[in-house]
């Protein structure tokens, strides 16, 4: 969508947007203590205007390449909607509580810290949400690890890695549909590329947690009134059944099927809905309600009644307002070739492709210490390496890693950011109160910095980084511009040559 008849700004002015806009929500983030980056973007998409307008574009010219851009988001938009909906009925049918019941009769002393994050990563699945499950299931893990004398910042790293591990490979996960938004795969091709890295990652986590919890615990005291608290609740107000995990088994083997992400989300929230009106006597009208804005209950058990009332369409406006405003300040770096210029000089310093996957992450990494936003995080380093990828024959599921890894894993392991904010908050870690010592659980949250380091070795040795397939190819050639590289090295932005797309044959995604 770029216009090579305008002339190319210089570094430093396409540098220029960027900078002014994390300035903008840094003033937001840590002046204003308004963790909400809308506006700073939308004034930030203004800014990249003005200075498209001072290169002598007209506003109709950037105007399609914002909407355009944005057009590419519309299908995970849709997704978001569904994941809404689906969250809502799953919750009504009793599938979660099921999940969260059957977690919680699991833990035992010697192996609290390794089954505590399993139960974490499992509700966080289920739910799409690392901030909820910390907040309710990582804060009851955290007064029972207080029972069984365990230091505080080693139950936050386990609550961490496992709640945050979730959220990456959870298809109901507002980041995971945003990854693969930005940089143009398929949502279930993003989750299984993230594999490789994701799973060796929490193995190493789990075995430092089993080895922790049989070598260093040495209280015999167990208090399990808050387990049988929430357990006792849950039993008496689902009817509990394995029948509730069918949608979730639906869910998975159609994904395993390659079935497209959309139906197979929505053939999920159906069963869900159908079991809550079999099981749990819902109305029809009732599910309705939950689709659109959410399951309500009232326990009386604080932790059961705030990981549990949420859900709905309505629940995912925030997010859905957030990707169409990245991806319209994505548009409008793009179409003024802001992105051009910084994508040319990234690649006369990325030779290897290992460099371009250090370079991804570590910009995601940089964006979450610096701007304090993992949203931004994943939309701003996605939209800006796609046709880097592109030029060197790489398939953008490499990126949409390398942006999910720097993203959303590394939010909770910066106090400042949102994410981390928020832990050292709903986990009660008293940062504040002088304790620095708790905030040993960053480098205690294993599977949140192991998995990107991962990723940037597999870069560089050649690992688990797939090429461009023809049916992406093709992709390429029919809808946008990929990058050529001169004999020089350097890049340049140019139409794909039309016996490209001749050459090779469409496959199904």
């Amino acid at each position: 969508m770029t216009d090579n008849n305008k002339p190319r700004p210089g570094l430093v002015l396409a540098l220029l947007p960027i900078v002014l806009t994390l300035l903008v929500l840094g003033v937001q983030l840590f002046y204003f203590g308004d963790f909400t980056p809308h506006i700073p973007l939308a004034i930030g998409l203004a800014i990249t205007a003005s200075i498209g307008w001072m290169q002598g574009y007209r506003w109709q010219e950037m105007e399609e390449g914002i909407l355009h851009v944005v057009r590419v988001g519309l299908p995970s938009i849709a997704i978001l909607m569904t994941v809404g909906m689906i969250v809502g009925v799953w919750i009504a049918s009793g599938t979660v509580p099921l999940l969260i019941y059957y977690g919680l009769q699991a833990l035992t002393p010697e192996i609290f810290l390794a089954a505590g994050m399993l139960l974490c990563a499992v509700v966080s699945v289920s739910l799409g949400t690392s901030w909820g499950t910390t907040g309710t299931v990582g804060l009851a893990l955290m007064g029972i690890g207080a029972g069984f004398e365990i230091p505080m910042y080693w139950t936050a790293g386990a609550v961490v890695s496992g709640a945050f591990f979730g959220d990456k490979v959870s298809p109901l996960s507002d980041t995971t549909n945003l990854a693969p938004a930005v940089t143009g795969v398929n949502l279930f091709d993003h989750i299984r590329n993230m594999l490789p890295t994701t799973v060796p990652a929490m193995l190493i986590a789990f075995v430092i947690y089993l080895v922790v919890g049989f070598n260093v615990i040495a209280s015999e005291t167990v208090d399990f009134s808050k387990i049988e608290l929430i357990t006792t609740t849950l039993a008496q107000n689902f009817e509990l059944s394995w029948v509730l995990l069918i949608p979730a088994i639906l869910v998975i083997g159609l994904a395993v099927l390659k079935m497209p992400a959309l139906p197979s989300l929505f053939a999920g929230a159906l069963v869900g809905a159908a079991l809550a009106m079999v099981m749990q006597g819902q109305s029809l009208h009732d599910v309705f309600s939950f689709m659109q804005s959410g399951y309500k209950l009232e326990t009386g058990v604080s932790e059961i009644d705030s990981l549990l009332n949420r859900g709905g369409i309505q629940s995912m406006t925030w997010v859905i307002t957030l990707v169409m405003i990245a991806l319209g300040f994505g548009g409008a770096l793009e179409k003024t070739r802001c992105l051009e210029v910084i994508i040319t000089n990234i690649l006369r310093r990325t030779r290897r492709f290992g460099s371009l996957q250090a370079a991804a992450t570590g910009t995601a990494v940089a964006t979450n210490l610096v701007a304090g936003d993992p949203y931004l995080s994943i939309a701003l380093p996605g939209r800006m390496f796609a046709p880097a990828y592109r030029g060197k024959g790489y398939s953008t599921l490499n990126l949409s890693r390398a942006v999910e890894e720097g993203g959303t894993l590394v939010s909770p392991l910066v106090p400042w950011n949102a994410g981390g904010a928020f832990v050292i908050t709903a986990l009660g870690l008293g940062i504040s109160d002088g304790q620095i010592e708790n905030l040993l659980y960053i480098p205690l949250a294993f599977a949140c910095w192991l998995s990107p380091l991962l990723g940037i070795a597999y870069g560089y040795l050649g690992w688990f980084t797939p090429r461009a397939t023809n049916a992406e190819r093709q992709r390429w050639s029919d809808a946008s511009e990929i990058i050529l590289h001169d004999a020089d090295g350097e890049g340049r932005l140019a139409p794909a040559p039309a016996s490209t797309a001749q050459r090779e044959t469409p496959a199904r995604a």
